[in-house]
């Protein structure tokens, strides 16, 4: 019997601890921030989804997939909408999603965390660095920002790729309510 729980321990040791596997519920949010002429403006990414495997003890196991489509992107301004939604800038007709895949995790000390990883927007894909907290629980959330290049991205060239007029760093915030997926 011994042998038998040795050789037990010994074959889990083996094994790599696989990250839980999560999935976004309602309350989630994935907003951004820029300027214009000076103003500040803000807006969201409705029906943004995501989907997270995650163990702080074992972040080689961690992955990150957040898939957002943009024809609903708002401002809450009419004529930002338009614009942003049309070819000069997000051009959601021709590119209906974005995409953010992470599979590079980092610890930055206590609950902060870093993903490195690839943002596909506008028929580009960029390396972005989200850092977040993750606070553990039943529905445990995922706070993060990045900040987008969006002309590495095209996003807002040609007439608009003054940054005088709108700079080229775009914020962007979520904060990730989840739950264990099924």
């Amino acid at each position: 019997m011994p042998r038998l729980i040795l050789a037990a321990l010994l074959l889990s040791l083996s094994l790599p601890a696989l990250a839980a596997d999560y999935v976004q519920t309602p309350g989630s949010t994935l907003v951004f921030a820029g300027k214009y002429q000076g103003d500040v403006f803000s807006g969201r990414f409705p029906g943004f989804s995501t989907r997270l495997s995650f163990d702080p003890a074992q972040l080689a196991g961690a992955k990150l997939d957040v898939t957002i489509p943009l024809a609903g992107t708002t401002t809450g301004n009419h004529d930002y909408d338009d614009n942003l939604r049309g070819a000069d800038f997000l051009d959601a007709a021709k590119f209906p999603q974005a995409r953010y895949t992470a599979t590079r995790f980092r610890h930055l000390g206590g609950n902060q965390y870093a993903a490195d990883g690839t943002l596909s927007l506008h028929g580009a894909s960029k390396p972005v660095t989200l850092t977040f907290t993750w606070t553990p629980g039943p529905r445990p959330v995922l706070a993060g920002k990045a900040t987008v290049k969006r002309l590495d991205f095209g996003v807002g060239g040609g007439d608009w790729s003054d940054t005088g007029l709108i700079p080229d760093a775009i914020a962007v915030s979520t904060k990730v309510v989840l739950q264990p997926a099924q």
